[in-house]
């Protein structure tokens, strides 16, 4: 917990002497340079704005889920132009596939989650293979500021419940379990959609038998 609060402190000052005279607008651009390819850390720095700025938490959630989506475009520009080769030769054919066939069936929400997760998950990986599947460039653009701004609204939340720490915290949890976390989000994920379903196909039955009953009425014999 001491390193913790000596990592906020360093970075809170380190905020005050560089970002705090560029206002909000320091938040974008340090989450612009966060989403190239060039990593910072954007969590402790974004959970320093929320903790100092309680009344405005939402305007820094938009700032910082809008850089990552700006600063995206780089990659993007670079995977538009090569990044399906570039994939090719860094990943083994089986996860290559698998990550190409996500894309191909939901590439909103292949790219949506993956932007949701904290560090220490390969999410430039994922944009890089968005961007050399040619996904849609706006579609792009929104899935990662959706998923983004799911992600700091929760850490802003949990901020403003908690303190800053408790973002530290479930960070580097997630960073000492990662396989075990993905592998609930997954299982969640699986039990949502066997549920969709099951109530897509309730639906569709109680549709029908309505439509039966009615066609029903309507061939009885006039009295």
């Amino acid at each position: 917990m001491t390193k913790i609060k000596h990592f906020l402190h360093t970075y809170g000052k380190w905020i005050e002497h560089v970002l705090a005279p560029l206002g909000p607008w320091g938040l974008l651009a340090f989450a612009a340079i966060d989403g190239s390819f060039l990593g910072m850390p954007l969590d402790a720095i974004f959970v320093s704005y929320v903790y100092n700025d309680r009344p405005r938490f939402l305007l820094y959630v938009f700032l910082a889920s809008a850089g990552g989506a700006l600063g995206s475009i780089v990659i993007y520009a670079i995977g538009y132009t090569g990044g399906e080769v570039l994939l090719r030769k860094r990943l083994p054919p089986e996860k290559f596939e698998k990550i190409h066939a996500s894309f191909d069936k939901h590439e909103f929400w292949a790219l949506m989650f993956p932007a949701m997760l904290p560090p220490p998950f390969p999410f430039k990986v994922v944009v890089l293979a968005a961007a050399g599947f040619e996904m849609n460039f706006a579609h792009f653009l929104l899935a990662i500021f959706a998923g983004r701004f799911v992600r700091f609204l929760i850490e802003a939340l949990l901020t403003l419940k908690f303190g800053p720490g408790i973002v530290a915290l479930t960070t580097n949890l997630f960073a000492h379990h990662f396989r075990a976390i993905l592998v609930g989000i997954a299982a969640l994920a699986a039990i949502c959609l066997v549920w969709r379903r099951i109530n897509q196909d309730r639906r569709k039955k109680n549709a029908a038998g309505t439509i039966s009953a009615l066609r029903g009425e309507e061939e009885k014999p006039m009295g």
